[in-house]
């Protein structure tokens, strides 16, 4: 019994020991280097409690007020350091792009992609399917000609179908969701849908309630407790619709494989499955279904959710701004006239362009940004910080920074333009992020930003829904930020 209990003893005190030893060690090593600011913390829930879950890219930018550019908070028991501001962010993103490169474990995106595809997947394989990602997009037109004449040819679609609506208040998610995610459907699977087709129905309702549920207050929750995977809760409802996506997703590749020649690839899943029997030998090639299955989803959820909720940004900040709209309408008829919008015509159309790119500054999309994890110990801006540090590279502070917007809070075209009236670039214009991990979609999005938004400016008027006294453009809450829908009535310019 005495030798039990002198063994416990000299075990105990053989880990204190170890332990001290240990912290020494890194006391020593942090000695002299200085931890980014922050306030205080609470017991297991940090700082909970000063931070709205619904918006929490405000909170943080408040913080920054008080605690400078650099500093760190802890969201439960999730420790992190918040970067605002453009010069801070880009410093980080683009002069030390390297050393923020890699992704933080998201919990409920490791569940899902299980650390594959290109947005959460890490290291090698990361690299492996951005580089294939980024050159079987441009494969496939990404930028080209080839691409706009879909893009075009989507458009007209869209077209018809609201001039069947004959100006009666709609609301526009569905429209502008199935025609983006059409798009995404041409190159990932090599054709498009009708409209009204169930299938492509249920992936955008899909798509669009994932986006809505991965950024509620009980998702993020579960991010910062990942023992709550056991409780019932909205993770586990975003859990069961990427499981019925990879459903659909299975059927389509194993169609496809039927179908598959090497020598006439019609879609990025066909480019992918040639790949994977080029290096079907190689026991640690990326190229496997896991993979596949989170690309394409991410295709699907990245390329068409965001671009169509900008689109929906764009018409009810018109509506918002009657005179905004008709000058719209005025360029457009003086370089376009009634010809067909093409991509050319963007570079002859100023003032357009800068309605396009306010709009995504304002409606400041992915406000939050995705985070970003450091690569190695580093000390940025003066402050400490170790490998793994969990990074939120705060987009809105960018997209909103008073230093470089003149009137960040309002819709204001002129910020992208010159006395003359010429487009200017805005190196605060960030939208897609920037660095190692900028969206590989970006100039997709563009392309179609420019052709749908003009299109349907050509076409139509823009107006509120009869009785409508009080038109009011609001976000709403998920990962993304689409507004709050509301119906709107389209009219006829013809």
């Amino acid at each position: 019994m005495e030798l039990s209990y002198s063994v416990t003893v000299y075990g105990v005190l053989a880990f204190v020991i170890l332990y001290i030893i240990y912290a020494s060690k890194k006391w020593t090593q942090t000695l002299g280097k200085k931890n980014p600011p922050g306030p205080f913390c609470l017991p297991v829930i940090g700082n909970l409690h000063m931070i709205d879950l619904k918006r929490p890219s405000r909170d943080f930018i408040k913080l920054s007020k008080k605690y400078g550019t650099v500093f760190r908070v802890q969201m439960g028991y999730q420790k992190i350091v918040v970067l605002c501001g453009y010069e801070t962010v880009t410093s980080a993103l683009v002069d030390h792009a390297d050393d923020f490169a890699e992704r933080a474990f998201v919990p409920i995106f490791e569940d899902v992609n299980q650390g594959y595809g290109v947005p959460f997947s890490h290291a090698d394989n990361w690299k492996t399917m951005r580089r294939f990602t980024l050159s079987t997009l441009r494969d496939f037109g990404m930028g080209k000609k080839t691409i706009e004449d879909k893009i075009i040819e989507e458009c007209g679609f869209l077209i018809r179908q609201l001039e069947s609506l004959k100006g009666d208040p709609i609301d526009l998610t569905t429209h502008t969701s199935v025609a983006i995610g059409n798009m995404i459907a041409s190159i990932v699977l090599g054709h498009r849908f009708d409209y009204k087709h169930p299938t492509l129905l249920r992936i955008m309702s899909l798509v669009n309630e994932n986006m809505r549920l991965m950024g509620s207050p009980s998702v993020l929750l579960y991010n910062m407790f990942p023992i709550l995977r056991y409780l019932p809760g909205n993770h586990k409802k975003v859990k069961q619709n990427f499981a019925e996506l990879h459903v659909f997703l299975r059927e389509t590749f194993a169609a496809h494989l039927k179908e598959l020649d090497r020598d006439d690839q019609r879609s990025f899943i066909d480019a992918f499955l040639v790949k994977q029997q080029e290096e079907n030998d190689d026991p640690n090639s990326y190229f496997h279904e896991l993979n596949l299955l989170s690309v394409v989803i991410t295709l699907f959820t990245a390329g068409t959710e965001t671009t169509a909720s900008t689109i929906r940004w764009a018409i009810f900040f018109m509506i918002q701004n009657p005179d905004i709209q008709k000058r719209v309408h005025e360029e457009i008829d003086r370089v376009i006239g009634s010809s067909r919008p093409c991509f050319e015509h963007r570079k002859h159309m100023h003032y357009t362009n800068a309605v396009i790119q306010e709009t995504q500054r304002l409606a400041n999309i992915v406000p939050l940004n995705l985070p970003r994890e450091t690569t190695r110990d580093i000390v940025f801006k003066g402050y400490y910080l170790p490998k793994g540090t969990y990074i939120v590279p705060l987009l809105e502070s960018v997209l909103y920074d008073k230093t470089q917007f003149e009137r960040p809070e309002v819709f204001y075209p002129e910020h992208f333009l010159n006395s003359s009236g010429k487009l200017i670039k805005k190196a605060a214009f960030l939208p897609f992020s920037a660095g190692r991990r900028v969206c590989v979609g970006e100039t997709l999005a563009v392309m179609e930003l420019f052709l749908f938004f003009t299109s349907l400016m050509q076409k139509f008027s823009f107006q509120t829904a009869p009785g409508e006294t009080n038109f009011e453009v609001k976000p709403s809450v998920g990962f993304t930020i689409p507004p709050v829908s509301q119906k709107v009535c389209i009219l006829s310019r013809s």
